[in-house]
């Protein structure tokens, strides 16, 4: 797990690099403001992926739709295809550093940033996951991938579904992570009750009080923003939430008001979902009753003390989950 130890590292240096900004917060306020902070993390990311040996990719799907990726830069083969789907709580980049190392070892990897997130965007109107799902499909297909696994978390989930749902002779397996597919309509309003504020602005927080919000209600095992200041929060909330901020907010409204349906159809693949027992955004009771809905061919996986980031809580248990269930399937060999 050489990747994860390296992961740590990284993740304690950019702790120092807050803790020395609290301390000097008034004399680089300056070049808070000039984004140099997020840049240089956004930097080291890159540079860490490309390190992993993968490259940045970009699809233009038609005149309307652009669809960026992170692909490993030498496909074997032998490999199985992997395409890992973010969250809502960030892009490719900023989501998957933890996995990306370990998986590329035995994957061909393809992280899609999905539309409205990192460098993808669309001039179309629809909001909707299976859009989404669509864009990541074709994308693929313009990258030469026939036949896939995948795994999403969180809205990335509602996405990986539907791309198994729509195109069961592109995805070979599927992992589901922390997704909240299978609502009732009294589950669905009892739950968002208890979030205590509106979702949107949790989701897309526009001060430092949810901001932290969003991290207590994701993150059981840690705060990752304690030491952090203020200022700096608000500039972490700048650098990643005014891009495309409306067009996100639409896609969570879009996501909101969609009436909850418990008998959502069953994907053909075999199917894994994964939960933290402490999840707090959607709770584990509705892996439970997923997995019942889904029948037979679905395994679930809960892993202890841990909550709705289940890549930041215990990036190393979900790493062997994802890998044993999707080296599961033969080898394909009918790429494009």
């Amino acid at each position: 797990m050489a990747s994860l130890r390296l992961w740590r590292l990284l993740s304690l240096y950019i702790s120092a690099i807050a803790a020395v900004l609290r301390r000097a917060s008034a004399a680089l306020s300056h070049l808070i403001r000039c984004s140099i902070i997020v840049t240089l993390i956004e930097s080291c990311l890159s540079l860490y992926f490309i390190f992993l040996g993968l490259t940045p990719t970009t699809v233009e799907l038609d005149d309307h739709t652009t669809v960026h990726f992170w692909t490993s830069a030498h496909r074997r083969f032998s490999r199985p295809n992997l395409v890992l789907v973010h969250g809502f709580g960030g892009n490719s980049l900023w989501q998957f550093p933890q996995l990306v190392g370990p998986l590329s070892r035995s994957f061909n990897l393809y992280v899609p940033d999905l539309v409205f997130f990192g460098k993808s965007h669309t001039f179309r109107s629809d909001r909707s996951e299976r859009f989404q799902a669509r864009c990541v499909v074709e994308g693929l297909r313009g990258l030469g991938v026939g036949r896939c696994r995948v795994f999403g978390i969180s809205y990335g989930g509602y996405v990986a579904y539907r791309m198994a749902e729509m195109w069961p002779e592109v995805v070979e397996r599927v992992v589901i992570a922390s997704c909240g597919i299978g609502y009732t309509e009294e589950q669905k309003r009892e739950h968002l009750g208890k979030l205590g504020r509106s979702v949107t602005e949790i989701f897309l927080p526009e001060s430092p009080e949810n901001l932290r919000r969003l991290l207590n209600l994701s993150i059981y095992k840690f705060d990752p923003l304690k030491w952090a200041p203020d200022f700096f929060l608000l500039h972490l909330i700048h650098a990643m939430y005014k891009d495309y901020r409306k067009e996100k907010l639409e896609l969570l409204k879009h996501l909101l008001a969609q009436k909850a349906d418990p008998d959502i159809p069953i994907p053909p693949q075999e199917t894994m979902l994964i939960w933290g027992d402490k999840d707090n955004v959607f709770p584990p009771l509705l892996a439970f009753q997923l997995q019942r809905h889904f029948g037979p061919k679905t395994k679930l996986e809960i892993i202890k003390d841990t909550g709705h980031a289940l890549n930041i809580d215990s990036p190393a248990r979900l790493y062997e989950l994802i890998k044993s269930f999707s080296l599961g399937c033969s080898n394909s060999k009918d790429d494009i």
